[in-house]
């Protein structure tokens, strides 16, 4: 094997079914390049189109049913797992179940094409429980209409596609571990940034505690309740004095905030990433002191202090 159109040609299928799956499960491994280069692959004929289509299909599918049927079986947990698990800081659960109620079933024939939704929709229709039946009908041409998609815009641009892989002029043994370094890479960068945004506002945290202590003594300062409006239907309630305030608002709102003081924030989102992303947006409107509250909401409200009713819209 001395060049990397014979290796990528005589382990394409097996690559590409393997990304596929692993993408779809939620792994930080992208399967939109390999796509693309499997389409270009097969409009110059070193791949068969069909071949590539299905096992795509399948990849997905298949993937996205383990998926499903995890969030009929285990419930909301799986949906927190997920966060954890994915490297993608703009994945929102929040987000996914809003699409859900305003587009329904018809949410899993885009969630593919869309990053923050694509993992979360299928165990989110598990825990919805939509009908068996209709989560493979609709996934299924959903998870076909992505591939479809991908490898013809892989197969439309062939020719830009091939010069590109007929450049790497690697032997065959080096061209594998390159490939892998370059994903090990990939991984490692969002892994760390990711990383490095929450070890900041780690260091910048409040305790429950110390936020009460401050509040019994009159300290000036906002308060901002960042929870998704499904987390007020289960429990209508904010921190006394907060603000409630969605992280989509922050461009049209900020103005509400005062620029001279503390701002604590919180949320029910694993990992603080929410409060950290919504930390990152204030500081850019010149809201610099921000702080997010340790364990949020739920820790806030399991040590007893002070809580206030959500009031109702006028």
């Amino acid at each position: 094997m001395n060049n990397p159109g014979q290796f990528l040609t005589e382990y394409a299928y097996l690559v590409l079914f393997a990304l596929v799956m692993a993408d779809q499960m939620g792994l930080p491994l992208p399967s939109f390049p390999a796509l693309l280069t499997a389409g270009a692959m097969a409009g110059v004929g070193r791949l068969d189109f069909l071949s590539v289509f299905l096992l795509a299909t399948a990849g997905a599918f298949l993937s996205d049913t383990i998926w499903y049927e995890i969030g009929r079986y285990r419930g909301r947990k799986v949906l927190q797992f997920v966060c954890r698990m994915s490297l993608e800081p703009d994945i929102c659960v929040g987000q996914t179940e809003d699409s859900f109620r305003r587009h329904g079933r018809r949410t899993l024939l885009v969630s593919k094409f869309i990053p923050w939704l694509n993992v979360v929709a299928s165990p989110m229709a598990g825990v919805l429980g939509l009908p068996r039946l209709q989560f493979i009908l609709l996934n299924g041409l959903g998870a076909a209409l992505w591939a479809a998609a991908l490898l013809g815009l892989g197969h439309l641009f062939r020719t830009e596609l091939a010069r590109a892989i007929s450049l790497v002029a690697l032997p065959g043994k080096w061209l594998a571990p390159i490939m892998v370094g370059l994903l090990v890479l990939f991984v490692a960068v969002k892994y760390f940034r990711r990383r490095h945004i929450l070890r900041l506002f780690r260091m910048a945290r409040i305790t429950p505690d110390e936020l009460q202590q401050r509040m019994e003594a009159g300290e000036a300062m906002v308060i901002v309740d960042l929870r998704h409006s499904r987390d007020f239907e289960r429990n209508p309630q904010t921190i006394l004095g907060a603000i409630r305030l969605a992280p989509s608002e922050i461009a049209s709102r900020h103005a509400e905030i005062p620029v001279d003081r503390e701002v604590i924030l919180y949320c029910t989102c694993p990992n603080e990433a929410s409060s950290a992303r919504v930390a990152l947006r204030l500081k850019r409107h010149g809201i610099q002191r921000v702080r997010p509250l340790v364990g949020g909401f739920e820790v806030w409200s399991r040590l007893g202090f002070p809580l206030s009713p959500v009031k109702p819209a006028e």
